[in-house]
C-alpha cells in the first residue's frame, strides 16, 4: 500500500486530494493545524480508507519525527498562509509559515526517506501582472505580494534538496481553484463568495468594473494533477490552469444562472493592487503529466452550487 503525507489535508484542496488518494488505495497521514481546515472535510475519507489526522503546525519540530516514523513515498505540501492581504500586513508571519514551514517539511521528507515532494504553488501570485496571456512557465516572475514571493522562493529550496539529497519534487502553480468545500467566509475565492451570498439571498459585490479576468480551475482537476505529479515527478515547476480567461462579470452570470437567483451585483471601487488579468498556459502539464482541465466552468459551477445547497 502506498503511503502519503498530506499537509493541509483537512482544507479545501487538501481534502479533495485525500479523497482521491483513498480511492487509489493510499495510507494517508494528514498534518493540519485546523486553523482553516475542518475535520468534517475528512469524514468520508476516514470512513472509507486508512486516514490518520494529526493536528499540528507544519513548522513544529514534531513534524520531522512524525514523517520519519511514517516513512511515506510522497509528501504533498498544501498547508499555507494564503491570505495575500495578510501577507502584506505581516510578511514575517507569512514567511514563517510559507518558507520556514516548507523547509521544515523538506527536512521531514528527507529524514522520512520520501521519494517525492509535491508542492501547491500559485501561478497568478508568483508571476504578478503580465500581459503575456496565457502565461507560460518561462515568464519572468515578478510577485507583487510577500505571499507571491514566498511561493516563488521555495522553488530554490526544492532544487537544492533535489541536487543535494536526491529528493525529487514537483511544484504546481495553481490558477484560481474553486469547487466543493471552499469556504465562502474569510479569505476565500470569488466563486465561493458569490455562491454563498446568492444562496443566502444577499447581493454580492464586484470590485472594479468586473472586466478583470481570472483562470478558474475545478478542484477535482487540481487533485488529479497532484496525483499525476506524485507518480511522474521530474523536479520542475508546472502551471495548472485552464488557459481560459473569464471576466468576473461573466463568472457572476454563470453563477447567477446556476443558483437561479436573478439579482444585479453591487459595483464598488476596485481593490488596490488587484491584478487585471491572470490566466495560465498549462500545455507543459499536458505534455509532462498527461493532464488536462477536464471540467468546464459551467459544469464545475453547477456541481459547486449543488454541493453548497446540500
Amino acid at each position: 500500500m502506498p503511503k502519503s503525507v498530506v499537509t493541509g489535508g483537512a482544507g479545501f484542496i487538501g481534502s479533495n486530494l485525500v479523497d482521491l488518494l483513498v480511492d487509489e488505495g493510499h495510507e494517508i497521514l494528514v498534518l493540519d493545524d485546523l486553523s482553516s481546515g475542518s475535520i468534517a472535510n475528512l469524514k468520508d475519507a476516514r470512513s472509507r480508507g486508512d486516514v490518520t489526522l494529526h493536528q499540528i503546525d507544519v513548522g513544529s519540530n514534531e513534524v520531522v519525527d512524525l514523517v520519519r516514523a511514517f516513512q511515506p513515498q510522497t509528501v504533498f505540501h498544501l498547508a499555507a498562509q494564503i491570505d495575500v492581504r495578510h501577507s502584506v500586513a505581516d510578511p514575517v508571519m507569512d514567511a514563517r509559515v510559507n518558507v520556514l514551514g516548507t523547509v521544515n517539511l523538506l527536512e521531514a521528507a528527507r529524514h522520512g526517506n520520501a521519494e517525492r515532494f509535491v508542492f501547491a504553488s500559485s501561478g497568478g501570485a508568483t508571476f504578478g501582472d503580465t500581459f503575456n496571456i496565457p502565461t507560460p512557465e518561462s515568464q519572468e516572475r515578478k510577485p507583487e505580494s510577500p505571499y507571491g514571493v514566498s511561493k516563488s522562493v521555495v522553488d530554490q529550496y526544492f532544487d537544492y534538496y533535489d541536487r543535494t539529497h536526491g529528493l525529487d519534487y514537483m511544484s504546481l502553480g495553481f490558477a484560481n481553484v474553486y469547487g466543493p468545500r471552499q469556504d465562502p467566509h474569510g479569505e476565500a475565492g470569488v466563486v465561493a463568495i458569490f455562491i454563498g451570498a446568492l444562496l443566502a439571498h444577499k447581493t454580492p459585490t464586484i470590485f472594479g468594473d468586473g472586466l478583470q479576468t481570472r483562470d478558474f480551475v475545478f478542484v477535482e482537476d487540481v487533485a488529479d494533477a497532484l496525483l499525476r505529479a506524485s507518480r511522474i515527478g521530474g523536479s520542475r515547476y508546472l502551471n495548472i490552469g485552464t488557459g481560459v480567461e473569464t471576466s468576473v462579470l461573466k463568472l457572476y452570470d454563470v453563477i447567477a444562472g446556476a443558483t437561479g437567483v436573478d439579482v444585479a451585483p453591487i459595483m464598488a471601487a476596485a481593490k488596490r493592487g488587484e491584478q487585471l488579468r491572470s490566466c495560465l498556459d498549462s500545455s507543459a502539464a499536458q505534455a509532462h503529466l498527461g493532464w488536462e482541465p477536464w471540467t468546464s466552468l459551467e459544469d464545475g459551477i453547477a456541481r459547486t452550487v449543488e454541493w453548497a445547497r446540500s
